[in-house]
């Protein structure tokens, strides 16, 4: 049996990268960046103004003037002026260009304006450059502002539109089928009967995948029947990239699932890692290197295994850089008693120094997922270790950022 770090890296090995395409810049945002982006200019290009009122020549203002005939005005997008004498000055804009024989610019809420002159308040202190923002102070032409690997953000959509991209190379979004499986489960909105249970599973795999940028998911309910599971299991494979599975995993008489992918020519790569919840996770390749997830059925152990090992797999093979987990103080002791990893849910906060610190939030089993809302995350517990002292630092692995 797996550890979960050999189990990690198992599934790193065995993933094939997705493959990369090319999306037009309104639809970039979340996707993983697959090229460089380089600087088509200094930014700004030039040196821009960065307050309405009037730019002069600095050396003339500390020389004592201090009221300036307004030569010109300067609006932003208009070609850059020149001031031609040092007495005058140029009335500009937010965003205009810095007029040339100009390296100063005065604040219209320091001027009085008075026809065609304006009086700087004769208490008013500046320096020369103020409020300017110098020409490639921000990045210089062909410099690199964004890596291979990068998930672009929204800011990062003002850059590379900076850049003059309409398009930039991402990472493809893989097909991504989540099924259900289970004679008990019902659908929320259908009748039910008090021997069965409400299917929630499947909903909250495809929020996890569609949260986390994997928007081409969708779902199905497959009951415990041998054929259906192998006609349907080997129509999603044909149509997904990832198949992710949850329940009939485990080793009862209707856990059909290991031996149905088998059949349709899904090779085992490990089954069950030494860890809790999510013990009887199985995990294996189609035919066309698809990768297949078959998680346990118990909610808490679904939601585990795929923060755990599904996304980061996701996500390493669109090509995103991975981060470190976050460390957390923990503040109480624990402790688990089975020489298995235990991932530990919490809340957490930070403190008044600035710790971050984890409040553990037992669940009443590994089907205990109401247990799971206003939790942050969870803290993973290393194997061969009973007792976890409060005030210990320990890897935690929030929900949204793996």
């Amino acid at each position: 049996m797996l550890n979960s770090s050999d189990a990690s890296a198992a599934i790193a090995e065995s993933i094939p990268p997705f493959e990369t395409e090319e999306v037009v810049l309104a639809n970039a945002a979340g996707r993983v960046l697959r090229q460089a982006v380089c600087a088509e200019r200094d930014q700004p290009p030039f040196d821009r103004v960065m307050m309405d009122g009037i730019a002069v020549n600095f050396s003339t203002l500390d020389g004592g003037r201090r009221k300036f005939r307004i030569a010109a005005t300067q609006h932003a997008g208009d070609p850059g002026q020149t001031l031609g004498n040092p007495a005058d000055c140029i009335e500009v804009m937010t965003g205009a260009v810095l007029p040339h024989g100009c390296d100063c610019v005065i604040p219209v809420e320091r001027l009085a304006v008075t026809a065609d002159f304006a009086e700087v308040d004769a208490n008013y202190e500046t320096q020369q450059y103020r409020f300017v923002h110098k020409q490639g102070t921000d990045f210089s032409e062909g410099q690199e502002v964004l890596a291979p690997g990068h998930t672009i953000t929204p800011m990062d959509i003002a850059v590379i539109a900076s850049c003059g991209l309409g398009s930039i190379q991402a990472g493809r979004l893989p097909v991504v089928r989540v099924i259900s499986t289970g004679n008990e489960l019902v659908a929320a909105g259908d009748p039910i009967e008090p021997h069965q249970i409400r299917l929630s599973n499947g909903p909250s795999l495809v929020a996890m995948l569609v949260r986390q940028g994997f928007t081409d998911c969708a779902h199905d309910h497959l009951v415990d029947d041998r054929q259906l599971l192998a006609d349907r299991i080997a129509a999603h494979l044909a149509a997904a990239d990832v198949l992710i599975l949850s329940g009939g995993v485990s080793m009862g008489k209707a856990d059909f699932v290991p031996q149905v992918l088998a059949d349709l020519g899904v090779k085992k790569v490990f089954h069950k890692i030494s860890q809790r919840p999510g013990k009887p996770m199985w995990f294996g390749l189609g035919p066309r290197k698809q990768a297949v997830f078959a998680l346990p059925g118990n909610p808490v152990s679904t939601l585990v295994c795929c923060r755990q090992y599904v996304l980061p797999a996701l996500h390493r093979a669109s090509g995103r850089h991975t981060r470190a987990s976050d460390l957390a103080v923990l503040d109480e002791t624990v402790v688990f008693e089975p020489a298995l990893t235990n991932f530990l849910p919490v809340r957490v906060h930070t403190d008044t120094d600035g710790v971050l610190r984890a409040s553990p939030v037992r669940t009443n089993t590994s089907g205990d997922f109401a247990a799971l809302s206003g939790t942050d995350g969870y803290v993973e517990l290393a194997r061969n270790t009973s007792e976890f002292k409060a005030g210990c630092l320990l890897p935690l692995h929030r929900w949204d950022t793996p």
